[in-house]
């Protein structure tokens, strides 16, 4: 069953890239207390997800967080390592990367993709969300494409227009 708008994001922990290498961190310590857009690319360096998707926030990452978020967070079924090298290709210090190495957290939120047909195996879809305080506000799904999950339409739903 895929998350909802009212629904709770799962307590789960997954890694992120810290000073001293790869470092724990919860789905709890994320989104508790704070008010966090998060999207989902299906894999870091592929070609929609480096040219269009990624570039969306870092370009807007000021605007998103002048409109009271707390955090921007990316996540893919990518490990700590890889992700921490698409950050800095990508120029997103403003955005936290959450490895979902193993799709834990895309299963979880019932948003994930067998991508085995292409050889990438399982994924996670193309989506972006807000939580308050790890209650979801706004889930915008992609299945082709970058429109619900885009940072322009994140911004729009923050400004709530």
């Amino acid at each position: 069953m895929t998350i909802a708008v009212g629904d709770r994001i799962p307590s789960l922990t997954l890694k992120t890239n810290g000073p001293d290498g790869p470092a724990d961190v919860t789905t709890d310590e994320l989104f508790g207390g704070k008010r966090v857009v998060l999207f989902a690319v299906p894999g870091a360096f592929t070609p929609g997800c480096s040219n269009t998707h990624m570039p969306g926030f870092v370009v807007h990452a000021d605007e998103i967080l002048g409109q009271g978020v707390d955090d921007i967070v990316c996540t893919a079924v990518n490990d700590a390592f890889v992700l921490d090298a698409w950050q800095k290709d990508q120029n997103a210090e403003r955005i936290t990367m959450l490895a979902d190495g193993n799709a834990d957290l895309a299963r979880a939120l019932g948003l994930d993709l067998d991508a085995s047909g292409g050889g990438m195996g399982t994924r996670s879809k193309r989506y972006a969300l807000i939580a308050n305080d790890g209650v979801v506000e706004y889930l915008g799904v992609d299945t082709k494409g970058v429109q619900e999950s885009s940072a322009e339409t994140v911004l729009t739903r923050l400004k709530g227009t």
